[in-house]
C-alpha cells in the first residue's frame, strides 16, 4: 500500500516539472506587471521577480484548505439579475446590510475582497515590510487575474449549466499557453489609479459583458467539430491526458479576436497600477533592496473536505492542477490528486 503511494507521489512530482498547467497564465501575468513599475518600485520588485511570479498561484492553492478563500475568486452577478452592477453596493459594509455576509459569500465577493487585499498591501508599504508587501502583492496580481476572466462573473463557470463542461480551462489556461508567446505584453508604465475600488467594479462589468462571446462561441465551434476533432491527447508527466485539440483550440483563439490578449494586457497594466498605488497612498516609501532571492517556506495546507466541491473548475479536461509542490525540498500532498489515490484508481483519468 505504501508503494502505491510513492508512485502516486513520484508521477506528480514528474507532473510538476512541465510548465505550470493551470497557473501558466498567473505566473506570467504577475512577473509582466514587474516590468511596468517605476524604477523606484522596480529596484525592489525586480530582485524578487521570481517570488512574485511563483506566489502568483498560492491562492489557489489555499481555496481547498483555507475556509473563506475561495469566494475571493469570483462574483456570480446572474444571480442578482440584470441590474447587478446597478443593485449591488460598491462598499462591503453597505453590501452586508442589504443582502447580509453568508448570501454575499455564497455568490462570490470577488471585487470587494480584491479591493481589501489592496489596503493590506498599502498597510504593507507603510510598515515597510517587505515579506508582507511581496507576499501580498503577488495575492494581489492573483485577484486581479480573475476578475478579468469572464467566467469568474457567472454561476455557469464551467458551462456545466450549458453543456460545455471544461469551457474555464479552456479559455484560461488551454488557450494561453498555445498561443501567449506571441501576445504582445507591453502595456506601458504603471500610473496612478485615483479610485481603485470603481475600476475593479468597472473591470467587473467589462469581464462579464464578454462572457456571451466566450460561451457562444464554443458552442458554435462545437456544432461543426466532430469529438474525435475537439478532443485530442497529450502526455503530461507520463499520463496520456484528454485536452482541447489544437484545431479547435485554434479555431476559437480566432474567434475570440485577441480577447484572452486583450484581457491579459489589461490585468497586467493593472496589477502594475494598482502596486503602484499602494505604495504612492503609503507616502512612497523608500524600500530597503533586497539583492538575495526571498525565500518563503511554502505551507502545507491541509485538505478541508468542506471546501472540495466550492467552484471545483480544476478538474475539467484540461488536466490536472498542481496538486504536489516542493516545501524544503519534499513534496508535499494536496486533496484532489489524494483523493483520487484513495478511491483506488487505476490511473487519474479527466472528468468531462
Amino acid at each position: 500500500m505504501r508503494m502505491v503511494f510513492l508512485m502516486v507521489v513520484l508521477q506528480i512530482t514528474s507532473l510538476n516539472q512541465v510548465s505550470g498547467w493551470g497557473f501558466y497564465a498567473h505566473r506570467l501575468i504577475n512577473r509582466q506587471a514587474v516590468f511596468s513599475l517605476p524604477p523606484e518600485l522596480m529596484v525592489c520588485f525586480k530582485p524578487h521577480i521570481r517570488f512574485i511570479s511563483e506566489k502568483a498561484v498560492n491562492p489557489d492553492r489555499r481555496r481547498y484548505a483555507v475556509k473563506g478563500e475561495a469566494e475571493k475568486h469570483f462574483i456570480d452577478l446572474d444571480v442578482y439579475g440584470d441590474s447587478a452592477l446597478v443593485l449591488l453596493p460598491i462598499f462591503w459594509s453597505d453590501a452586508v446590510k442589504q443582502f447580509g455576509e453568508d448570501s454575499l459569500r455564497m455568490s462570490g465577493i470577488a471585487p470587494w475582497s480584491t479591493y481589501q487585499t489592496f489596503l493590506q498591501l498599502t498597510r504593507a508599504f507603510e510598515r515597510k515590510d517587505l515579506q508582507a508587501i511581496l507576499r501580498l502583492a503577488a495575492d494581489l496580481g492573483h485577484y486581479i487575474g480573475d476578475i478579468h476572466v469572464p467566467l469568474h462573473t457567472t454561476k455557469n463557470y464551467n458551462g456545466q449549466f450549458t453543456g460545455q463542461y471544461g469551457i474555464h480551462g479552456f479559455w484560461e489556461s488551454r488557450l494561453p499557453e498555445l498561443f501567449a508567446a506571441d501576445y504582445n505584453f507591453f502595456v506601458g508604465k504603471a500610473e496612478y489609479v485615483p479610485n481603485p475600488q470603481i475600476l475593479i467594479w468597472e473591470t467587473i462589468g467589462q469581464s462579464h459583458a464578454a462572457l456571451d462571446s466566450v460561451l457562444a462561441f464554443e458552442a458554435r465551434l462545437t456544432a461543426r467539430f466532430p469529438e474525435d476533432k475537439k478532443y485530442s491527447f497529450e502526455e503530461r508527466g507520463g499520463i496520456n491526458t484528454r485536452v482541447y485539440s489544437k484545431a479547435f483550440s485554434q479555431a476559437y483563439h480566432q474567434l475570440l479576436a485577441g480577447q484572452v490578449e486583450r484581457q491579459m494586457q489589461h490585468t497586467i497594466k493593472m496589477i502594475a497600477d494598482f502596486w503602484y498605488t499602494a505604495w504612492i497612498l503609503a507616502g512612497q516609501p523608500d524600500l530597503e533592496v533586497g539583492s538575495e532571492p526571498l525565500e518563503e517556506r511554502d505551507s502545507l495546507f491541509v485538505p478541508d473536505n468542506s471546501l472540495k466541491n466550492i467552484r471545483q473548475h480544476e478538474t475539467s479536461i484540461n488536466g490536472l492542477p498542481e496538486l504536489f509542490w516542493k516545501s524544503s525540498g519534499k513534496p508535499q500532498y494536496f486533496w484532489p490528486i489524494f483523493q483520487k489515490y484513495r478511491e483506488k484508481r487505476p490511473r487519474f483519468l479527466p472528468i468531462g
